[in-house]
Formats: C-alpha cells, structure tokens, sequence
C-alpha cells in the first residue's frame, strides 16, 4: 500500500512539474505537448497504442520467460562444473563488452520483422544478468552447509537440488527484477530496427508524422507496461521464496 502511495505521489508530482514547464516556457505542442493533450491522445487512441501494447507484452514475457530459463540453467551448469566456470564465465563476461543494440539488426536480416528477433533480444540482453546473479548466489552457499552435506554422504546432486539452489534462491529472484525492467529496452530497440507492430514501431510512426502527443503517450503506455511486468515479477518472487522457506 505504502509502495502505491510512493509511486502515485511521484507521478503525480512528475505531472505537476510537466505542466509547470508547459505553462511557463510555452513551448510548441510539437516539441513539448501538455499533460492535457498527452491524456486526450491515450483516450483518443487507446485501441491503436492497446493493440501494440499487447504485441509487445508478448514479446517481453515470451523472451523475459526463455532468457530466465536460461539462465537460471546456465548458472546451475557453471556451479556444477569447476571446469565450465573456468573455460566459460570468462567468455561470457568478455561478450559483454559487446553492446548488445548491435545485435538488432542483425537478427532482423536474419530471422525477419516478426516476433522473433524481438524475443533474442530481450533474451540476449537478460541473459547475463540472471546468470550472474544466480551464479553468485549458488557460490556463496555457507561452506558448514556443504560440509555437513558431505559428511552425511549426500551427493552432488542432492547437495545443488535441496541445498545450494534452495539457498540461492534470492539471488535468482533479484536477477529476475532486473530481468524484468532490462527486457523491454531490448524488445523496444529492436522494434526501432524492424517491426510493423508494437509500441517501438507506434513511437517511430508518430515520430514520422511529428505526432509528438502520440510519441508521448504510447512512452507511457511502454512505462506502464513495464511497471505491470516488474510488479508481476517481484510478486511471482516473493511468493517463491516465501514458499521456499
């Protein structure tokens, strides 16, 4: 409740200073729209910037569920094997010095302007993250666990199955909030690349025909959206954890 409160407060105040700006630089509508305009656009065109919210919602789910799956597999593989975590983690962090926006146009020349490259972005673009914080959570399961583990003849698998995954289950849940708020930025991106639907395509359009009301409110429509992910997430997670426990 209090979180609500929080979040409704800083729109709200977000709005008041937007409308502050609004009357007192007077900008034209086509470089700075009021929150006014902004709001009749949403009710005006809200079957349009519907429509292409739920093309992309899919696309981020669909990715945000592949990349998770993943990764979280990735980083049991990486604890598992001393070796996998010497030959493969180094690889894995140099690939991040690799923008991952590159990739964009790439996948669409190879897998075409449907869902499908949108979805290996925002694969792409998690995948790291949930891997890494998993991975560090599966190492940093306390040493008199294993040992006790150990001296009561538990395999390798018993030990990673009822006692470093359960352990490491926060750190997974932290990986997946931020999964939650990466996979948009990649669905999006490739969007701008290539697409004939969706909320990145809706935004070059209204660029294109300098609707600038329509650019801001389907960008709210795309905050909203993420907000709704992010929310699902965290309370997926933490009735997880509490059931874990």
């Amino acid at each position: 409740m209090k979180q609500g409160l929080s979040i409704l407060g800083s729109a709200l105040l977000a709005i008041a200073l937007w409308q502050a700006v609004v009357s007192l630089a007077a900008p034209p509508s086509y470089i700075l729209p009021g929150p006014y305009d902004v709001a009749e656009t949403l009710v005006t065109q809200r079957g349009q910037i519907w429509h292409h919210t739920w093309y992309t919602l899919a696309e981020v789910v669909l990715g945000l569920a592949l990349g998770a799956g993943l990764g979280a597999l990735s980083a049991i593989g990486l604890a598992a094997s001393p070796l996998a975590t010497a030959l493969l983690r180094p690889m894995m962090v140099f690939s991040q010095a690799i923008p991952v926006f590159v990739l964009a146009p790439i996948l669409t020349l190879w897998l075409g302007y449907g869902i499908w490259p949108k979805v290996i972005m925002a694969l792409l673009i998690i995948y790291f993250p949930v891997t890494s914080a998993f991975f560090d959570a599966l190492m940093r399961t306390p040493q008199s666990w294993l040992d006790l583990a150990r001296v009561m003849g538990a395999s390798r698998r018993r030990v990673m199955r009822h006692i470093r995954i359960p352990a490491a289950l926060p750190g997974l849940a932290s990986g997946l909030r931020l999964a939650a708020v990466y996979a948009p930025i990649g669905v999006i991106i490739s969007e701008w690349v290539g697409a004939s639907q969706g909320l990145g395509y809706l935004i070059l359009l209204a660029l294109g025909r300098v609707k600038v009301d329509l650019m801001f409110a389907t960008t709210i429509a795309l905050a909203l959206m993420t907000l709704l992910v992010y929310a699902g997430v965290d309370r997926a997670c933490r009735r997880w954890l509490d059931r874990a426990e």
